[in-house]
């Protein structure tokens, strides 16, 4: 995040008014747009003036000589930080989310698929939804299911509602009983502990049980270590109607489809502790010309992942901050109650935060 001194008021109100004229029009703006400004009540030469002082302190920029002005980063962080506030979700809106959560049920992935669609519908920008990370997931259940003699799949469900699977080589045959005592251990030991630090210290007494949990454990640890960078991206094709510069578009397409980098930039956001992220700030130099909204995912607490925006930096915040934050509470409870039905709860109740004081920190 870039640091921005005070503006007086009336700087604060002109700024805005730029910033909410070009995020709809993607026209340079001009001073006789922002005198019909709400809020705007000085003279045209005024107004003139303060974009000219605004232009010199790097909050606007003049593309043309004889063109309007439009933001720069630094105008569009002040504009988040300080004269906006996250929006709310239109009545139509807020039934296409509770539709497609309350009809969505099928696998996860395909579940964070759909959720990146629909977060891209809401915006028009791309979308991109990150599963969490297996590590840190809480384990609720570990099973081993005999497969054939020497043969069996360990089943761990998550407190996501991620279902993974791994097949372990026996070196003997295994009885089924053997299987039901090494299984009912390893439940004991990974129920509502992190994935990556399951552990089972006592003999059970029985060496083939002991056995059969010991390469269960081995299978659980290169689970947890696996590097889970997929990332679901929803319309990437409206990019193309978000940039004027084919090579831009093409630039930004070239990124989303590196998942590492996305990975690593929607975790960084999540690590500074911000929602948004302009220009520059996220340090890709391919992503130079557009804005990144983050939402984060939990599910009964924990870190579930993230949703997140990525659009122009003239991109419309409000509405950006209020679909991602929408869609990842509600996708982070219907994880949870996809595993465990009885847990269903009303949505979130979308309230308007109190607007911050203009020209204030």
């Amino acid at each position: 995040m870039t640091d921005t001194q005070d503006l007086d008021l009336r700087k604060a109100a002109i700024l805005e008014a730029v910033v909410s004229e070009y995020i709809g029009t993607a026209q340079p703006v001009g001073s006789h747009h922002v005198a019909r400004a709400a809020g705007i009540n000085v003279s045209s030469a005024t107004i003139r003036s303060e974009m000219v002082a605004l232009e010199r302190e790097g909050y606007l920029m003049q593309p043309h000589t004889s063109a309007g002005r439009i933001p720069t980063d630094k105008g569009y962080r002040f504009f988040v930080d300080q004269l906006t506030e996250p929006g709310v979700l239109g009545p139509a809106q807020r039934q296409k989310v509770s539709r497609f959560f309350e009809q969505v049920h099928c696998e996860m992935e395909e579940m964070l698929e759909r959720t990146s669609s629909l977060l891209s519908e809401l915006t028009s920008y791309a979308s991109v939804v990150l599963p969490p990370s297996h590590e840190a997931a809480v384990a609720r259940s570990v099973q081993l299911v005999g497969l054939g003699p020497r043969v069996a799949l360990l089943v761990v469900v998550l407190a996501d509602g991620a279902v993974e699977k791994r097949s372990i080589d026996l070196a003997e045959e295994v009885p089924e009983e053997v299987l039901a005592a090494a299984s009912a251990r390893l439940h004991a030991a990974a129920h509502s502990r992190p994935l990556g630090g399951v552990t089972v210290s006592a003999a059970s007494g029985d060496p083939l049980v002991d056995h059969v949990v010991s390469l269960a454990l081995s299978a659980l640890g290169e689970l947890a270590s696996e590097a889970h960078d997929r990332v679901f991206v929803g319309g990437p094709s409206r990019l193309a109607a978000a940039f004027d510069a084919v090579e831009t578009v093409s630039a930004v397409l070239a990124t989303l489809e590196q998942q590492l980098v996305v990975v690593s930039l929607l975790r960084d956001v999540l690590e500074r502790g911000v929602s948004v992220v302009i220009g520059a700030e996220h340090g890709y130099q391919s992503l130079a010309s557009c804005a990144v909204v983050v939402a984060p995912v939990s599910v009964e607490g924990q870190p579930s992942g993230a949703v997140g925006i990525l659009g122009p930096t003239r991109m419309n915040y409000p509405q950006a901050l209020a679909a991602a934050r929408v869609v990842g509470e509600r996708l982070g409870q219907r994880i949870h109650e996809s595993f465990d039905p009885a847990a269903g709860a009303a949505p979130a109740e979308e309230h308007r935060p109190r607007r911050r004081a203009r020209g204030r920190r």
